[in-house]
């Protein structure tokens, strides 16, 4: 027995010297392992280690999700009672040590998302027990091992996203167990090994983005019964689709875009039942040669599951079938552009009730666009330009109330926009130019929510209304090539504009002076019209002004030759025969008298009534800062903040601030983009939100993030310093938050909020909810609610972030609909279900939201399962059982003032009931909310001080 004791207490020494030696090699910025992996307790205590319940040896090593950084200790060799090894999302970098060939027991090996070099370790292949490999989104390099094919458990195989080469190895994917092998994004070449199309057991087969050729055999599908998922776009694949891929029964997705396949689209794909998204894109299908009808359309309505069908950029060559409206209603997306589409849009199409959005664009189809498109309720993004449509518009489209998007450009329709365009109160873009539209109605003017409007080159005529002002979130607008007439005075109140084209029409009148206050202005066309009178000199402060043209006008007197209009050429004002000024713009010199008039009369004459208004800027702010602080005293709050300080960024300026945007200074990443830390030549500290343009939405998240961020302010929203926008660039430059996410803070494992902490940071995001639903002129919807978007300044406010698919809407107790994707378990049902979406759906989530807080429980925490999710397991806790879900490192029996924090947390509990109801009109509103929140938080500071 005495023995025994000693080779016990052996073993766990060398467990704990191996972890001590990987502790030394590790850069613990959170002070995790620092404040944990201590001699004083026992190794099996330690944060991220499980040891067997029998010998006492560490067994799990998971040290995911802790922001470590540093290489892998040999050491970790020794841990030879090992199955479960992960270091997954962290900033490991180096080699994986040979040394780690000796964990013959391990199962599990996760080194996901990291920064790992060098080749694939060989001796991975003599693991005799390995079932699950991560080792994607690193920096491996050269050939997969083909000692892997050794292993004859593996089950899973994850190398996506490395830099991986030559052939995929015939021995791993002939291995009988393997469920899912993803390598995808590397540089893998050469032709795919058909064994693994002969798996019965395989249900994942991930290899898009490599460089792989040849073709699918003949047969596949034959062997594949459990196959859910086949990615293979973004690569060199050529010939035909085989039909016999419908025999893989179980199919659920099938994305083969981005290739060379070229034959008809199969019409056996209708044979898959269970098909939920099919992804054929850029290739050279064409339809069957039988018959010019798009059968294969027709075939795969027998898939009733099927909600995203996308075939864009192939020359199809054929009509669109009769019967094209007997999709289920699950069919949400349907994607056919660039496709030489030839024929009518068939009325059934209107059947498609569920449809969100329709690309048709750039085809060849004839006719008129029938009324019967009405039926398509649920539309958010119709897409019909560049074909050869006629006739009128119908005034079916006038149904589709959830029409974000109309692009109906470069078709040949004729007569009036219809009157009851009115009624398309979520309509943000619209393009109707290129066409033969002869009249806009008094009621376009009340689409207020609208973003682009582009009605160029069609055969307009009449005024401008006053009712043009109503459109006070438009950023571009184009009438130009029209006939179009009157003065342009209703244009001047849409501060929001920053592209406006009225070139080629007969406005007449002077150019308004308050054009001078347009401030977001970049493009400005008003050429070939009879604008009379002086260029305002209000114009030289567009300092955003790139392009700007008032040629071939009668405009006349001195060219105001300062500010932003400095910077154009003779052409801007060419074909003007009054105008005078410098001689660089080939016109007159101005008449000057009194040549030798003093420097005083300069000054009283032009510099003086330059300065006056600066003066009483200056004034005005200085007023107003001191009775805001006046006021902030007088009413114990300052949340609304004073005017913006914005300052014009250069990129050259971000990529020195952050060294060129370097991976060290990498503090997150998100669905659209990346943020980056960094220092200003001033020493301001600075976070910058880089776009990724490349992908789906980037573009539209960077302006959704713009349109809020720049129209809002409060002491709890993350505040916008400035932006940067190119071409290929796009960024927003925001105050750095140094004390990170919520998140963070909630599940790491070296910080911890008390309760006051927690209930003050729940207060500072109520009330920039209550801001944002019932403080702004137009009430904005936040969308995407949840412990990462919620940052910390170094006094630990709270400020809400990440505004990339909020919405505005028309008035608090508005709805829309949209397609953004929120995050799974914190979106409100309404939304999930129907993507409707309202100030009530910020209230739902600020209900999760404020449960995970005081719970430390995410909602997708795998705890969770169809048959209980976090709001049921809270309400079941409600009131006897609350401290059972409630953080356990909040809230303990035997500790002082147990019952006030019991009382308190059953109040949070409750209230978060109260928001997170089912029914909309249920729920709580903020402005309830933020009195009740502070109300609680008075009553446990009472009662503690009475305890």
């Amino acid at each position: 027995m005495a023995s025994s004791a000693v080779a016990v207490r052996t073993n766990i020494t060398t467990d704990q010297s191996a972890l001590l030696a990987l502790k030394s090699h590790i850069n613990d910025p959170n002070k995790i392992l620092a404040s944990n992996w201590s001699t004083s307790t026992s190794v099996c205590n330690w944060v991220g280690i499980k040891c067997g319940a029998k010998h006492l040896r560490v067994t799990s090593l998971n040290l995911s999700h802790m922001g470590l950084s540093g290489t892998i200790a040999p050491q970790i060799g020794n841990l030879t009672f090992l199955f479960n090894l992960s270091f997954r999302n962290n900033n490991f970098h180096g080699s994986l040590p040979n040394e780690l060939a000796s964990l013959r027991r391990l199962e599990v090996v996760s080194f996901g998302l990291n920064n790992f070099s060098g080749m694939l370790p060989s001796w991975l292949g003599f693991l005799p027990k390995l079932q699950v490999l991560y080792a994607y989104t690193n920096s491996f390099e050269g050939s997969i091992p083909e000692s892997l094919g050794n292993i004859s458990s593996l089950k899973v195989l994850h190398l996506s996203e490395n830099n991986l080469s030559g052939e995929i190895p015939l021995q791993i994917v002939a291995l009988q167990n393997l469920k899912e092998v993803s390598l995808a994004n590397n540089s893998l070449a050469d032709h795919i090994p058909y064994a693994i199309f002969n798996s019965s057991k395989i249900e994942v087969i991930s290899l898009y983005m490599n460089q792989l050729s040849g073709h699918l055999p003949p047969r596949i599908g034959d062997w594949l019964p459990n196959l859910k998922l086949l990615y293979l776009w973004g690569n060199e694949l050529e010939g035909i689709i085989p039909s016999y891929i419908s025999n893989a029964s179980m199919l659920v997705e099938l994305e083969l875009g981005a290739n060379y396949f070229s034959g008809s689209i199969p019409n056996t794909l209708g044979n898959l039942r269970h098909l939920e998204r099919l992804n054929l894109v850029n290739n050279y299908l064409t339809s069957n040669s039988s018959t010019l009808e798009l059968s294969f359309l027709s075939s795969l309505t027998n898939c009733v599951n099927l909600t995203s069908i996308v075939v864009a950029e192939n020359p199809l060559n054929g009509t669109l079938p009769i019967f094209v409206g007997n999709f289920s209603t699950s069919l949400e997306e349907f994607v056919a552009f660039n496709c030489n589409i030839k024929g009518i849009i068939p009325r059934d199409i209107g059947n498609l009730s569920n449809l969100m959005t329709l690309h048709l664009e750039n085809n060849e189809l004839v006719g008129l666009i029938p009324s019967a498109v009405g039926g398509m309720r649920n539309l958010q993004g119709l897409y019909l330009q560049h074909n050869r449509l006629q006739r009128s518009i119908p005034n079916g489209i006038c149904q589709l109330k959830n029409l974000d998007e109309l692009f109906l450009n470069h078709n040949k329709l004729i007569g009036p926009i219809p009157i009851c365009w009115g009624s398309l109160s979520k309509l943000q873009k619209l393009y109707l130019n290129s066409n033969k539209l002869t009249s806009i109605p008094s009621s376009f003017w009340s689409l207020t929510e609208i973003l682009q409007i582009n009605l160029s080159s069609n055969s307009l005529s009449g005024y401008l209304p006053l009712d043009v002002g109503k459109l006070e979130h438009v950023t571009q607008m184009d009438l130009s090539w029209n006939k179009l007439s009157g003065d342009i005075h209703a244009i001047r109140g849409l501060c929001s504009l920053v592209s406006l084209s009225l070139a080629h029409n007969k406005f007449q009148g002077p150019i308004p002076q308050s054009f001078g206050k347009l401030i977001s202005m970049e493009h400005l066309d008003l050429s070939d019209n009879n604008f009379s009178a002086e260029i305002p000199k209000s114009l030289m402060k567009l300092k955003c002004l790139k392009y700007f043209n008032v040629s071939f006008n009668r405009l006349q007197g001195e060219i105001p030759f300062g500010g932003a209009i400095a910077q154009f050429s003779a052409s801007s004002f060419m074909g003007n025969q009054a105008l005078c000024g410098p001689p660089q713009l080939k016109v007159p010199p101005c008449e000057t008298s009194n040549v030798g008039q003093s420097t005083t009369a300069v000054i009283v004459r032009y510099i003086l009534p330059a300065m006056i208004p600066t003066i009483l800027a200056l004034f005005l702010t200085f007023a107003l800062l001191r009775r805001q602080k006046r006021d902030a005293k007088h009413n114990g709050q300052g949340d609304l903040l004073t005017l913006a300080t914005w300052r014009r960024i250069t990129y050259l300026e971000l990529e020195q601030a952050t060294d060129g945007f370097s991976e060290s200074n990498l503090v997150g990443k998100g669905s659209f983009g990346s943020v980056y830390r960094g220092m200003l030549s001033d020493g301001t500290s600075i976070a910058v939100k880089v776009f990724n343009l490349n992908i789906e939405g980037g573009f539209k998240s960077f302006k959704a993030e713009c349109d809020v961020l720049c129209n809002i302010r409060h002491r709890n929203l993350v505040k916008i310093i400035s932006s940067c926008s190119r071409i290929d660039f796009k960024a927003l430059v925001l105050e750095y938050m140094p004390k990170g996410s919520l998140k963070k803070w909630l599940y790491s494992h070296n910080h911890f909020l008390d309760m006051i902490e927690r209930l003050n940071m729940m207060i500072d995001v109520a009330s920039s909810l209550e801001y944002l639903h019932h403080g702004c002129p137009l009430p904005v919807v936040h969308c995407d609610l949840k412990p990462s978007n919620i940052l910390l300044n170094k006094d630990m406010v709270a400020h809400v972030s990440d505004f990339g698919i909020s919405k505005f809407l028309g008035n608090e107790e508005s709805i829309t609909q949209t397609m953004t994707l929120a995050t799974i378990g914190y979106m409100a049902p309404e939304y999930g279900s129907q993507g409707t979406i309202s100030t009530r759906g910020d209230v739902y989530s600020y209900g999760i939201l404020l449960m995970e807080t005081f719970t430390k429980k995410s909602p997708t925490d795998e705890m969770f399962t169809e048959e209980m999710n976090l709001k049921d397991w809270v309400k079941q806790s409600i009131p006897l059982s609350v401290i059972e879900v409630i953080d356990a490192n909040l809230l303990k029996r035997d500790e002082e003032n147990f019952n006030a924090k019991l009382d308190c947390m059953l109040s949070v509990m409750q209230l978060a009931m109260d928001c997170s109801t089912e029914a909309p009109e249920e729920r709580s509103n903020m402005k309830d909310v933020v009195t009740i929140l502070k109300n609680i938080k008075l009553k446990f500071l009472k009662d503690v001080g009475e305890d």
